[in-house]
């Protein structure tokens, strides 16, 4: 399988917002992402670092105001 798992930056930790990533679509505001089963998230993030030999893809949060 070619999914990757997505993180966002907090700091010096990465926290894993959403395993087996299959797409991702920007928007406006931020991504959507959205995994094998079909479930969506949009998270207010910008990609960071993607590394798909290692099937991870890095988010750091944008600041909207």
């Amino acid at each position: 399988m070619c999914e990757s798992n997505a993180y966002l930056k907090d700091g010096e930790n990465e926290v894993m917002v959403m395993e087996s990533v299959d797409s991702i679509e920007p928007c406006e505001n931020g991504l959507k992402l959205m995994d094998i089963f079909g479930k969506q998230i949009f998270i207010q993030a910008r990609i960071k670092d993607m590394t798909l030999l290692n099937h991870r893809i890095i988010l750091e949060e944008i600041c909207t105001r």
